[in-house]
Parts: C-alpha cells; structure tokens; sequence
C-alpha cells in the first residue's frame, strides 16, 4: 500500500516541484550573527507597521475585491481574504518562515526553523532584526505572505471553487513565494547575494502575485455568460472603502 501511495505521488508534478525545492534546501551550515540587545521603539514601531499590512488583506482587499463581484459571490469572494490569513499563517509558523529566511541554499531556506525553533520572542537575529525580537520581525513577513497570494484572488474572483483556491494557496506560497522570498531577502539567496535592497516587496510581492495573476487568469478564463448578460458590480461604497484602507 505504501509503495503504491509513493509511485502515485512520484507522478504528480506538484509533488515532482516540491521535492525539487526540498532537495536544494541544505542544512544551515551559515553562522548565526551575534545577538544584540533589542531597542524597544523599534519594536513599538515594527508591530503596528505589521497591524497596517494585515489590515490591507482584511478588511482591506476583502472590501476591495467583494464589492465588484456579483451579490451573489460576494460572500465567498470575502473569505477567500480572511481564509488566507488563517491558512497562511498557520503554513509560515510550521515550515514557511524556515523555507523563506532561515540559512541554506542560494534558492531556499532550510529547515531549521521549523515551527519558529530557534526563533527567539526575546533575542534580535541580526541579519534580519538586528533592535527587535526575531518572532516580531517574523510576525511582520507573515503579512507579507499572507496577502501576495490575497493579490491574486481578483484575477481569479467568481470562477475558481473554494477547495481548489485553498488547496492552490497553499501550492502557491510553498513553491514558489517562499523560494523567492529566500532569493532577495534571505542570508544567502542568490539575489540577496548580488546586493539587491526590495525594501517594498517591488518583486516578492508585486511582480510575482501580478504574474501569477495572469497566468490564473488566463487557465481558469472568463466567468460563465461573459458579454451575454450583465455582470454589475455589487457595491461599489465597498471597493472605494476598502481601496481607502489600502491607500492609508
């Protein structure tokens, strides 16, 4: 039973991907930066700049995107948001931060900071954190992973099933936002090595949630009745309110 449990993986391509990614992952071998005393403004300044990018998926997008959607999908177009911070959240502690920042290859983290091991409340980590505790500034990236794949739920709005849009979320932020995170962010990522600064997640988050947007789009295709039956806006105050959040 087992062996065939394995042969029926060892043909799925998403499991091809990732034990693709895994197999580059090697143990840190980097050594950890010394540990400095962490400033509490800094700390006082980093946890609400966290608060503001959490509110930019809810109910920031949430509004945006539920209130151009029909009434009737404006329900489900709300939860895939709030459904992201709960899934994505979950997937940074146990694996996500490790794959992202921890030290390991040139093309993705290793391991060792698996469910936040290592990963101090009190202590800095100075290659990221050097005046904060290292769990603050894990805290703050996990904004940011929640709410690039929240980005691409507007090519996708109406026309993907709730189970599918989970289950390619999940496929999403492993395969390939936490490998590129660990590029520009992360102690040793090949882009992080040739000196590139993304402060903003101009490439992280913008360009790779755009693409992947696109390419959505264009796999799932238009939504049933498209250009044969009107398809208004639910409630436009939404959008305007929720792009509001987004601009504060």
């Amino acid at each position: 039973m087992a062996r065939k449990s394995i042969r029926v993986l060892s043909r799925n391509p998403l499991f091809l991907i990732a034990a693709f990614w895994l197999a580059l992952a090697t143990p840190a071998a980097a050594a950890v930066p010394g540990v400095q005393k962490f400033d509490g403004v800094d700390t006082a300044w980093l946890l609400p700049c966290a608060t503001l990018v959490l509110m930019m998926t809810i109910p920031g997008l949430a509004l945006f995107y539920g209130g151009m959607v029909r009434r009737k999908n404006v329900l489900s177009t709300l939860m895939q948001s709030f459904i992201l911070v709960a899934i994505v959240s979950i997937q940074w502690v146990l694996f996500g931060y490790s794959l992202a920042f921890s030290p390991g290859s040139a093309f993705i983290g290793a391991l060792s900071w698996a469910g936040l091991a290592g990963v101090s409340a009190s202590q800095p980590y100075a290659a990221y954190s050097a005046t904060v505790p290292h769990q603050a500034y894990m805290i703050y990236q996990c904004m940011f992973a929640v709410i690039t794949p929240a980005l691409i739920t507007g090519a996708i709005a109406e026309r993907m099933s709730f189970k599918g849009f989970l289950v390619f979320s999940i496929m999403w932020v492993t395969l390939i936002y936490d490998p590129l995170a660990h590029w520009v962010w992360g102690v040793g990522g090949w882009i992080h090595e040739m000196g590139a600064l993304d402060f903003a997640g101009g490439t992280v988050v913008h360009i790779s949630s755009g693409v992947a947007a696109l390419a959505a789009a264009l796999m799932v295709g238009p939504r049933h009745g498209y250009r044969h039956e009107p398809m208004p806006p639910h409630n436009l105050t939404m959008t305007v309110t929720g792009a509001g959040l987004l601009w504060v």
